[in-house]
């Protein structure tokens, strides 16, 4: 989806971008399976104690982040061309705009798991940190690279550069919700020995709530009280001939005017979802400055998610109940008045809005349900196949994109228009991803940041 200028090149470029990108990523960026083989021939028993001495909470973690990966890289295919697994033109939401925010949420809950282990294991905060802005900065700089891929047709041009994506926003949002967890972490979880044993997992944390909420109230003042020039202030839609065409000039409103100031036009996605139905001609980025504060707020509440499972260690029923109550989606109902188009603040993918965090992270909270106790509790599924992608997510993530229109991931269809032809295509490239993350797992290669 983000590669499709990419693939208008010829052939021999696009080869040739393909293998000099995987080269470079193994060698400049030291997150090479080449180091991987050199421990694991200088001191074998090493890879093997990483991974045996995954828990079980990383285990119930990391098969909710391969979920996630493994349905976005089959809808980023194509997701057989069913309406269902195309995103949403603007309000409203669709199979396809559940993936995304589902792997923001998780990487919140995997930062809360992981720090306070690196922590127990002896790393000064300091060290964590570096390894945090290190991580954010491979994730921000490999976005670019990857959404930027049609310099393999001539020299790159700054002009037109697309700064934000999805590799970027999820750099930042590490970046934010990490460098947060690590302020105010322990090494030991313990128990709250305050009042209100119940909220042991909020109350120690109040700053980070109070800053959370901050950002919100941000958001808020900025989407509905920035003027916006010839466009109503607070306004929501996607421009075009939405809203019987009054405001074709403002798409996304306060987010596309402020991503227009800020980065410039020539700088964002030039082809939003609007574009076909509303016809809106304006560019707007999905992955803008403005809907990041609410990513950041989502990858918070799957750090809440992360210190419950911790808090309440060994009582899968006050994880299970609490998951449930996080899981009511009060507040979606009320910002959204339980329709599509009538609410205070609609579900929108676009704006990353309020209410689409909420019902993300109420989805997420029972996913996680499900998952924790086929999991963890009742120990039914180990996670396999799909666990394996976790394991190597970036790889299967840039992997997937780069390579998306090589055989064996695309062939020549004989009818286009079939969705039993596309969906086998799809399924199959999907299944590929799966495979291979599987032979690098056997290998104990593993493509870490």
């Amino acid at each position: 989806m983000l590669l499709n200028s990419f693939y208008s090149g010829d052939i021999n470029y696009k080869f040739g971008f393909g293998f000099v990108l995987c080269f470079k990523l193994l060698f400049i960026f030291r997150i090479d399976p080449v180091r991987n083989w050199v421990y694991k021939k200088l001191n074998p028993r090493a890879t093997d104690r990483m991974i045996n001495s995954v828990s079980d909470h990383s285990i119930f973690s990391l098969c909710s982040v391969v979920l996630s990966l493994v349905i976005m890289v089959f809808v980023n295919y194509g997701g057989g061309k069913y309406w269902f697994f195309k995103h949403e033109s603007w309000n409203g939401l669709t199979v396809a705009d559940l993936v995304f925010p589902w792997f923001v949420f998780i990487m919140g809950t995997s930062i809360a798991l992981a720090l306070g282990s690196m922590l127990r294991w002896g790393s000064s905060k300091w060290k964590v940190l570096r390894k945090i802005l290190w991580r954010s900065f491979v994730l921000i700089l490999l976005g670019i690279i990857v959404v930027n891929p049609n310099y393999c047709l001539g020299p790159l041009s700054w002009d037109n550069l697309r700064i934000p994506g999805v590799l970027q926003r999820l750099g930042f949002t590490y970046l934010v919700v990490a460098a947060l967890e690590l302020l105010f972490t322990r090494a030991d979880s313990g128990t709250w020995e305050g009042r209100f044993p119940a909220l042991q997992d909020i109350l120690p944390y109040w700053p980070q709530w109070i800053f959370i909420l901050v950002l919100e109230t941000i958001w808020l003042c900025l989407t509905f009280l920035l003027p916006v020039p010839d466009c109503p202030r607070g306004y929501l839609g996607p421009g075009g001939i939405g809203d019987f065409g009054k405001y074709p000039n403002c798409t996304g409103g306060a987010a596309g005017y402020i991503d227009r100031l800020l980065l410039g036009e020539k700088h964002m996605y030039q082809h939003p979802s609007s574009g076909v139905t509303y016809q809106s001609t304006m560019p707007y980025d999905p992955e803008g400055i403005l809907g990041t504060i609410n990513s950041i707020v989502m990858a918070f509440l799957g750090l809440q998610a992360g210190k419950i499972t911790l808090f309440y260690k060994d009582q899968p029923k006050q994880i299970m109940s609490r998951f449930i109550i996080w899981g009511l989606g009060i507040i979606s109902a009320i910002l959204t008045k339980c329709s599509k188009e009538e609410g205070f603040i609609p579900i929108n993918k676009n704006l990353w809005s309020i209410s689409y965090v909420t019902t993300m992270s109420c989805f997420a909270f029972i996913l996680l349900l499900l998952i924790y106790y086929l999991v963890d509790v009742k120990k039914w599924w180990s996670g396999a196949p799909f666990l394996y992608p976790g394991m190597n997510s970036i790889l299967v993530y840039i992997g997937h994109q780069v390579f998306a229109n090589y055989f064996p991931f695309k062939w020549k269809m004989q009818d286009s228009q079939s969705h039993a032809e596309h969906l086998t295509q799809n399924l199959t490239a999907t299944t590929l991803w799966v495979i291979i993350s599987y032979i690098l797992y056997r290998r104990k290669i593993f493509w870490k940041i």
